[in-house]
């Protein structure tokens, strides 16, 4: 082992505002974490297996979760309390990572593990990485799902985590996977083995103090609970979720377009995906006509200019179609049918039709919209769509990176961005690879063998190749 630590763990308090405020609004019972994001790679050389020859799988992120850097995922929207007295601190984060491998001939997988709703929690010098976890067993394929598993202990090298500021940070923290870890990991790994660092940034706020109810209860009308209003008819608001294609923001803002993509006309950044708002439109017993504000515009090297604005959705017998006006150097059109997307589950309730994460593929028209960089039934990412009925049925909140600077694609020229999880080339190379399935064999062993020498650095290089866009 180094004599020095192998990372830097950083915790930021600002500590003018503690002096300034009361005594007694500085202890942590009235802090709460509100708002941040937190970034880990889960096990840098445990991706490149699945997606290598042996495993010759894939990942794929849920509920908002987002690739940053060579190899890490970003979880959002932090939530929890921290006592600067005592240090004392939990933070539990929104988003997860679903690995799949070893596709067997019945449209299974032999690997098939979520990792999802990381939490940290830090008591003194302890910390402690708490997952969802779902995973398939080796042996018999059986499924199960444990909740907030203590996952991997993280070493805080003596860091002393007390304070009274406005924001905690946590830079690459070394973490260890756990026993309990191991056995959800569904023996992959053992106890003990080295994952990768965690990275964290929380807003931390003073908690509000509730307010005593100059009304007795008793004498509260039920008549006050706002009716849920009509479940049909003109739309008050509306907004349309998606981030285009994961792997096209990362050739985007890649070593090879060496881009960026620009937000306007009320187009929100929600980390992995594009927020589309204002929306128009009717709805009428599942049936979905609705046209949105906001556009993305992609620029970057090799001829890249691809501009998507006015969106319109349709749907029409559990089937939805997602349109935009495009304009590039090689296709311009107007109400281009983009992505279609199933749409069997938008449901209504308390005024609000909504519609989560519906698997998106591409068009035709689509196609030609993309220069003919992705064939038509590429998947691309999913369409989330939620619609009010009424005016205080308020939409889904986008996932919350927290106030400290976020390293979005669109803040600069060009960012250090993901490739295609496939890419082989790394700087940093853990040496330990998992323990395979029995039907993977010596020979798969063998084909594993390259992993390389861990070093220290976090950010790697690596070869935006098996997904990248076709150049023209």
């Amino acid at each position: 082992m180094p004599t020095r630590p192998r990372a830097l763990v950083t915790v930021l308090c600002a500590a003018v505002l503690g002096a300034l405020l009361p005594a007694a609004t500085a202890h942590a019972e009235s802090r709460t974490v509100q708002g941040g994001r937190l970034d880990w790679g889960i096990k840098t050389s445990f991706q490149r297996y699945v997606t290598g020859p042996v495993a010759q799988g894939s990942f794929s992120l849920t509920a908002g979760a987002a690739t940053v850097g060579g190899s890490g995922f970003r979880f959002h929207s932090a939530t929890g309390a921290y006592d600067g007295d005592t240090g004392s601190f939990r933070a539990a984060f929104s988003g997860g990572v679903r690995f799949t491998g070893h596709r067997t001939e019945s449209g299974t997988h032999q690997l098939d593990l979520t990792l999802s709703r990381p939490t940290v929690s830090v008591s003194g010098t302890t910390g402690t990485l708490h997952l969802d976890v779902t995973s398939r067993a080796k042996d018999t394929g059986a499924v199960t799902t444990s909740r907030q598993v203590p996952f991997a202990s993280l070493s805080l090298g003596g860091i002393d985590m007390r304070g009274g500021g406005t924001s905690v940070a946590l830079n690459d923290v070394p973490a260890t996977l756990t026993a309990q870890g191991a056995r959800s990991f569904a023996g992959y790994y053992t106890a003990g083995t080295a994952l990768d660092p965690v990275s964290l940034a929380v807003d931390v706020r003073q908690a509000a103090r509730a307010e005593p109810s100059r009304t007795p209860a008793a004498e509260t009308p039920e008549s006050t609970a706002a009716p849920d209003g009509p479940k049909t008819g003109r739309l008050t608001d509306g907004a349309v979720d998606w981030g285009v294609r994961r792997t096209f923001r990362e050739y985007v803002t890649g070593d090879i377009a060496r881009g960026r993509w620009t937000l306007f006309s009320g187009a929100l950044d929600g980390g992995a995906l594009f927020r589309f708002p204002d929306g128009e439109g009717t709805y009428r017993n599942g049936e979905l006509t609705a046209s949105f504000a906001g556009a993305v515009r992609f620029t970057g090297e090799h001829g890249l200019d691809l501009a998507l604005s006015g969106l319109r959705v349709t749907v029409r017998d559990g089937r939805g179609t997602l349109y935009a006006d495009v304009a590039s150097p090689d296709h311009t059109g107007e109400k281009v049918p983009l992505v279609t997307f199933a749409a069997e589950d938008l449901k209504t309730k308390d005024g609000l039709a909504t519609l989560t994460e519906a698997p998106a593929k591409l068009t035709a028209k689509g196609a030609k919209a993309f220069a003919g960089r992705y064939p038509e039934g590429t998947a691309m990412d999913p369409v989330s769509l939620a619609v009010a009925l009424r005016k205080k049925a308020g939409l889904p909140a986008l996932p919350d990176l927290g106030s400290a600077p976020a390293a979005s694609p669109s803040a600069t020229a060009s960012p250090s961005a993901p490739p295609e999880p496939v890419a082989k080339a790394a700087e940093r190379d853990d040496d330990e690879t998992p323990v395979l399935p029995l039907a993977a064999a010596a020979g798969s062993l063998l084909a594993l063998a390259a992993a390389a020498a861990f070093t220290v650095r976090r950010r790697r290089a690596r070869a935006a190749a098996t997904d990248t866009p076709h150049q023209h």
